[in-house]
């Protein structure tokens, strides 16, 4: 464990601290106030597709503990609070009426932070697509980058006078390829081309989305949430570093390519561009608006040796062995020098815009024992992850600032409630929050800095 003191002394006074959450992981009431189903109501109400089929329906109960809540991050002495607008509470059926009580929510959750000097960073998608639009083929849809764009529009000119920063999208890696075409994730589609048409149609709506909350609030801060995997080659052959290659251009570059390019990787295009769906005059120049930041969201490496099947379809990989016998109560290996590994390379690929680690954590599912959650794993997992940070920013990196997943233990989609991430505990009996031994910690850190007027960006 490094001493929390100590390790501030590492980072610039402007570097921000903050919590993060998404909004179906924790608000419950999910028929409350005129909200509809998203997809992921469908899917975790479908037998099979989610741990004892665990549902959003309670989760944290955040939508009716709001304030208290909010109380709870402020005793964190955090800057920031990293949160998702539900797209089904503001336009619960994806087209159509907008629902004023959704909107009104957001703006108490706004307001409430402005209230406590803490910084708000929205992100406007974290998965959970209104179910409606899946009647027209939801991502894979075109038309549905457009009805992105229209509840972008809604949110901001709602809320974007107040906020710091906005996401257009959590994580496309998962929205994408663990959604689409390994079913793992809602709709639970396990399918190439489906996938495909979701990839190119998610990174449409990006960029219709940068384009929105220029259009409605030109000096807001705007980015995008990814989750690149740093890909570590099995063995040193040359079949394994092609794979790696190729794996990087399928995990990473089908999302950093276009964004930050302008354009999909050759290797990508070669081998499944044939399959894609039609790429409009302009999509490209859309999709790669210039961002403000950008989020990564790391918890672990990536690494994969050659698939030498008959017909293996691109990238042709296969899973190779962990480096490190540490893992999480997830089975997620630990190895936060792949943390700093990663954004030397993105950097080096890419030129990229200021940078926010906007999710690490870790799994552990320690309980309250005699009033206290002894989370030590957990602990050493971020105060490590952190280090890396601050090893990048002395090398130079635009390392702007980091936020813990989770402010709470919430519903960990597939994994429903058995996978703890918080760095406070919930009881989902009673509701009742309690900070473990890695909250403590993080609280210690966090108020060696003054809270700041500064944007991102």
């Amino acid at each position: 464990m490094i001493d929390p003191k100590t390790l501030a002394d590492r980072f610039p006074g402007d570097f921000i601290f903050g919590v993060a959450t998404a909004s179906f992981q924790i608000e419950g009431a999910t028929k409350a106030d005129g909200r509809k189903p998203s997809i992921w109501d469908a899917f975790s109400n479908m037998p099979g597709r989610v741990y004892k089929g665990h549902n959003g329906d309670i989760a944290c109960d955040h939508y009716n503990r709001l304030d208290e809540d909010l109380d709870l991050i402020q005793s964190l002495g955090v800057e920031a609070y990293r949160f998702s607008v539900a797209w089904p509470r503001i336009i619960p059926e994806g087209t159509g009426p907008i629902n004023e009580k959704g909107l009104d929510f957001y703006d108490r959750l706004v307001d409430g932070l402005k209230q406590r000097n803490i910084k708000a960073f929205a992100t406007l998608y974290h998965w959970d697509l209104p179910l409606a639009l899946m009647g027209d083929g939801g991502w894979t849809a075109r038309s549905t980058a457009y009805a992105y764009q229209r509840y972008a529009k809604t949110v901001i000119s709602r809320l974007g006078d107040r906020l710091d920063a906005v996401a257009t999208f959590n994580e496309p890696w998962c929205s994408v390829w663990l959604s689409h075409l390994w079913g793992i994730h809602a709709p639970g589609e396990r399918n190439m081309d489906a996938a495909l048409h979701a990839l190119h149609f998610t990174n449409l709506a990006h960029g219709l989305g940068v384009a929105t909350v220029r259009e409605e609030q030109p000096n807001l801060p705007v980015g995008i949430v990814i989750n690149p995997m740093h890909v570590y080659a099995g063995s040193d052959s040359a079949e394994d570093t092609a794979a790696a290659e190729r794996a990087f251009d399928f995990h990473n570059g089908v999302f950093f390519g276009p964004i930050f390019k302008g354009e999909y990787p050759d290797s990508f295009l070669s081998a499944l561009g044939d399959r894609m769906p039609v790429i409009e005059d302009g999509d490209m120049a859309t999709i790669s608006q210039k961002t403000d930041w950008w989020g990564v969201n790391y918890y672990t490496p990536m690494r994969v040796s050659h698939d030498p099947s008959e017909g293996a379809e691109f990238p042709a990989t296969v899973n190779a062995k962990p480096v490190s016998d540490v893992k999480t109560d997830i089975g997620w290996e630990v190895f936060p020098q792949a943390l700093g590994d990663l954004i030397r390379t993105v950097n080096d690929r890419y030129e990229l815009p200021d940078c926010y680690i906007t999710e690490n954590g870790a799994c552990y599912n320690m309980d309250i024992e005699n009033g206290v959650v002894d989370d030590q794993p957990r602990l050493d997992y971020i105060s490590d992850h952190l280090s890396v940070v601050a090893d990048l920013i002395a090398e130079g990196y635009p390392m702007k600032g980091y936020f813990a997943w989770s402010l709470m233990d919430n519903f960990e989609w597939a994994e429903g409630y058995r996978m703890r991430f918080g760095i406070v505990h919930v009881d989902y009996d009673t509701q009742v929050r309690t900070i473990k031994k890695s909250g403590h910690w993080y609280k210690e850190l966090a108020e060696e800095f003054p809270k700041g007027n500064h944007k991102a960006g």
